[in-house]
């Protein structure tokens, strides 16, 4: 059977990418399952987190030092008279009952203001004789002290559904009881790497055979933004086995393809494809390296087995390509089936450390390392081979993104990176 033909629509960067972010807001994350709360973290919450009681539950110190009354400082130095001392988790029955006039507690952080005292001088500025302590400094009311409720009041909400749990929202978590949280499964990403070239990682290869990288980069990836990767065996360059894994690819929650997106004569991915009827959004963007990026959607299996529609992306088969495709515009789509919100694609800056040349027309992601610490960091190009060097990505810890109408941008200017 001849396959219907594919029209080509080759898109800028930016409308590329906002065909992929339009799709992706179209689906719906997988299901959802309980994890303990150290296993949530990296996950994708499922369900809102909201605060068991106040937040903190009672006037907090934020210092070393002496809870008082803020007035009976307005003559310095001023002495007062010590009536007791409060630690952190000190039971309440063991607080100065009220701080009254010309009075003071000795207070550590974290522990309970008492009554009365309105603000805490820092232990810096004092100096304990006997039960009496004299204090050189003034405060404001409120200072050093964190209110009741401040930071949440009870039953208020705290981590909402969609977002993807780090190391402060498993503290959060666990500052409200919730020693199990409800997160979003891990979606099933389907790695599908073509070519009769390539040869199995642990296999040796021919004098003119590679062995395959791609899927272990994808894996690599898919892994950290919260996939789980399915790696297929190798398709050959020849249709009917090549059609045989992408069913089985296409049912998987994503099916990534690498290699086979090109203008050669055996890139078959695109006919394949299209002989199973599926819908391309874009078949390559204006951007190196990744130039022949493809996005669609096709159903599962041959028509007489179709199901629900899978997206599919066929990314260019050179190593960095790959990487650089992946980020670009299989990231979003992955991130939302695993149930995040909606992120934008963030670029840091900073300035060309050497002057790069370079011709018009695509917009560029090209290796770097950035180096320096705080405003002085700086960012220059690897001397590399390609989009097939992968030696040298593996040096470079970012990508300098330079825009389609850039000829030349001279040291010093500031550009923008894309970190890895």
């Amino acid at each position: 059977m001849s396959a219907p033909p594919v029209s080509s629509t080759v898109l800028s960067f930016e409308d590329a990418r906002r065909v992929v972010e339009e799709q992706a807001a179209l689906v719906q994350a997988c299901a959802t399952e309980f994890v303990d709360l150290l296993a949530a973290a990296g996950r994708v919450l499922a369900e809102p987190v909201a605060a068991d009681r106040d937040l903190p539950p009672f006037p907090r110190s934020t210092r070393d030092g002496y809870a008082v009354r803020s007035a009976d400082l307005s003559q310095l130095p001023a002495t007062l008279d010590v009536i007791g001392e409060i630690k952190a988790g000190e039971n309440l029955d063991r607080i100065p009952p009220n701080i009254g006039n010309c009075q003071a507690a000795s207070i550590m952080t974290g522990a309970p203001v008492p009554a009365g005292a309105d603000a805490v001088v820092m232990v810096e500025y004092t100096s304990q004789r006997g039960k009496q302590v004299e204090i050189t400094r003034n405060v404001v009311p409120g200072e050093n002290i964190v209110p009741r409720g401040a930071e949440a009041r009870g039953g208020a909400p705290l981590l909402g559904r969609g977002l993807r749990l780090n190391e402060a929202a498993i503290a959060l978590a666990a500052s409200v009881g919730k020693s199990r949280l409800q997160v979003y499964k891990r979606p099933r990403v389907a790695v599908l790497t073509t070519g009769d070239e390539i040869v199995d990682v642990d296999a040796t290869p021919g004098p003119t055979q590679i062995r395959n990288s791609n899927s272990y980069s994808l894996a690599a990836q898919i892994g950290q933004a919260g996939g789980e990767p399915v790696l297929l065996p190798v398709a050959p360059d020849e249709l009917q086995g090549l059609r045989r894994l992408i069913e089985d690819g296409l049912t998987s929650d994503l099916l990534l393809l690498t290699g086979g997106v090109s203008m050669g004569r055996y890139d078959l991915v695109e006919q394949a494809l299209a002989e199973m009827h599926a819908e391309f959004f874009f078949t390559g963007a204006k951007i190196q390296p990744g130039r022949p990026v493809v996005f669609g959607k096709c159903g599962k299996g041959a028509p007489a087995r179709e199901g629900p529609a899978t997206y599919f992306f066929g990314l260019p088969g050179n190593p960095v390509s790959t990487m650089v495709t992946f980020e670009l515009f299989a990231r979003p789509m992955l991130e939302s089936l695993a149930g995040e919100s909606p992120r934008n694609l963030i670029f840091l800056h900073a300035r060309l450390r050497k002057e790069i040349r370079i011709k018009t027309g695509l917009q560029r992601f090209l290796p770097a390392i950035l180096s320096g610490e705080f405003e002085r960091s700086e960012v220059e190009l690897v001397a590399w081979q390609g989009s097939g060097d992968i030696a040298a990505t593996a040096r470079a810890n970012c990508y300098i993104v330079i825009p389609p109408d850039r000829e030349c941008i001279a040291a010093g200017e500031w550009v923008a990176v894309m970190m890895r």
